[in-house]
């Protein structure tokens, strides 16, 4: 697998490309409350797990302020899918499940490794995401995010979910996320 990152808008690979989320940030941007409202309505009907992902962060601890934030990055990724014009597959609880599982897994992996190795896993997985636009979006976001709020021990609720939106969004169709559902529902 190659490892190198994309540079340029360009060379970002993904069904939602940067144009559709620079427009989605614009769109948001121009919303007032009660379209904001709307956009919440209309994702809870066609994306609801990922909204629920959202919602359950105050059983975490989160706070509203910060859940905003959370609100804003889901806003841009429902937005963005939406500019696509790609018509998206449900996301179920079970795919934000196994997707939390494998990204969660895939840190602590990492922490695991050398400073170098650590690296490097890092650009595989931005090299080889389905929706690098998307998810340099998010962490750019995120980072920004990280250095304007008081921190808390909470905040990694909401940076996990965040990274989790973008990796269901990216990894939903895929094989592996596939293979696992059926796996999952196997066992049940």
């Amino acid at each position: 697998m190659s490892t190198r990152i994309p540079t340029t808008a360009a060379e970002c690979r993904g069904k939602i490309s940067l144009e559709n989320v620079g427009v989605a940030v614009v769109k948001l941007g121009a919303m007032d409350l009660a379209q904001k409202e709307q956009l919440a309505d209309e994702i809870v009907r066609e994306q609801q797990a990922l909204f629920t992902s959202f919602l359950v962060q105050k059983q975490f601890g989160v706070s509203y302020e910060k859940m905003e934030f959370l609100l804003n990055i889901l806003f841009v990724c429902f937005l963005a899918m939406k500019e696509s014009g790609v018509t998206w597959r449900k996301i179920t609880d079970d795919d934000v499940d196994v997707c939390m599982t494998r990204y969660v897994e895939s840190v602590k992996f990492g922490m695991d490794q050398g400073p170098e190795q650590s690296q490097e896993l890092l650009k595989q997985f931005i090299a080889g995401h389905p929706e690098q636009a998307l998810l340099a979006y998010v962490q750019g976001e995120t980072a920004d995010w990280l250095k304007r709020i008081t921190p808390e021990d909470s905040d990694r609720y909401v940076m996990l979910a965040a990274a989790n939106m973008v990796n269901c969004i990216g990894y939903t169709n895929s094989t592996c996320v596939q293979r696992k559902r059926k796996a999952a529902k196997v066992k049940r």
